[in-house]
């Protein structure tokens, strides 16, 4: 267990001590691994001794309120910011996509949705195509960037990094600007891209009802990560709780169906049951 500290009124993190917490060690098949990362902006810090890894296949959702470091964390993960401390393992040759949570663009700039899957990498015209149709948005193919909608501009973004045929794909926010059903359905399409394609997957959110239905594992994050699980457990989670409020613990039910049985944290059932309601 992690040590907490109390001094001038707010509890303080140290690092856990030997033998205590998860280990992420070479050789455990995670496309990418991060082992008690630490980072600082000006003397403040942003994250706290975080151990976290994504594995081929998995989707992986990230949680926590805004300014919890999600978006610090997954820079490092993919090699965009240096840990302050700790490390950060990757397989060789990794190919990484990472969807931004904006991408706003100048109305007076013309710039077409076909330019635009080849701004930072050449893609042909038919691979263009197969990714713009594997996200559903082939047909905005010729239209400008600055006049789609939050939906449509999303899948061009998610097909733009898919062009990279990535093995662990990023995204932050994704339906930030998305209402409920769309949302639903981006997420029901980011469940079939990691089916079809194997890749990890590391969705980040601050609403865990949303992303229910998509994620094998949810990791809560406030600096440190706070919890992390399967979704139905992290959602009954003290700390899930304390950081978003009991309303939002008990709207979390209202995406979900019924069980006659709980789960642990690690998904396992943690009393009888005859399967689900």
């Amino acid at each position: 267990m992690r040590r907490m500290l109390r001094g001038s009124g707010r509890a303080m993190l140290t690092k856990p001590e030997a033998g205590t917490g998860a280990q992420v060690a070479p050789g455990t098949g995670a496309l990418v691994a991060a082992s008690d990362v630490s980072v600082s902006f000006r003397g403040k810090p942003v994250l706290n001794y975080v151990t976290l890894a994504v594995h081929a296949g998995e989707i992986v959702t990230l949680i926590g309120p805004n300014g919890a470091g999600k978006t610090t964390l997954a820079r490092v993960l993919l090699g965009l910011a240096p840990p302050g401390s700790g490390s950060v393992t990757r397989i060789p040759a990794l190919r990484v996509g990472y969807v931004p949570q904006r991408f706003p663009i100048e109305p007076i700039i013309p710039l077409s949705v076909r330019r635009f899957m080849s701004l930072s990498q050449s893609v042909p015209d038919a691979r263009a195509l197969e990714c713009l149709s594997e996200t559903g948005a082939a047909h905005l193919a010729h239209a400008q960037m600055a006049e789609l909608s939050g939906g449509e501009s999303q899948r061009v973004l998610l097909a733009r990094a898919l062009a990279r045929d990535p093995h662990f794909l990023v995204l932050d926010e994704p339906a930030q600007a998305i209402d409920f059903t769309g949302a639903a359905q981006l997420y029901e399409l980011i469940a079939a891209i990691r089916k079809r394609r194997g890749c990890g997957i590391l969705l980040i959110s601050h609403d865990l009802q949303v992303v229910l239905g998509a994620s094998d594992r949810v990791v809560c994050l406030n600096h440190h990560i706070c919890c992390e699980g399967v979704p139905h457990a992290v959602a009954g989670h003290p700390e899930y709780v304390r950081l978003f409020g009991p309303d939002a613990a008990a709207s979390f039910g209202l995406y979900t169906h019924r069980h006659d049985h709980t789960h642990t944290l690690s998904g396992d059932v943690a009393c009888n049951g005859h399967g689900h309601g």
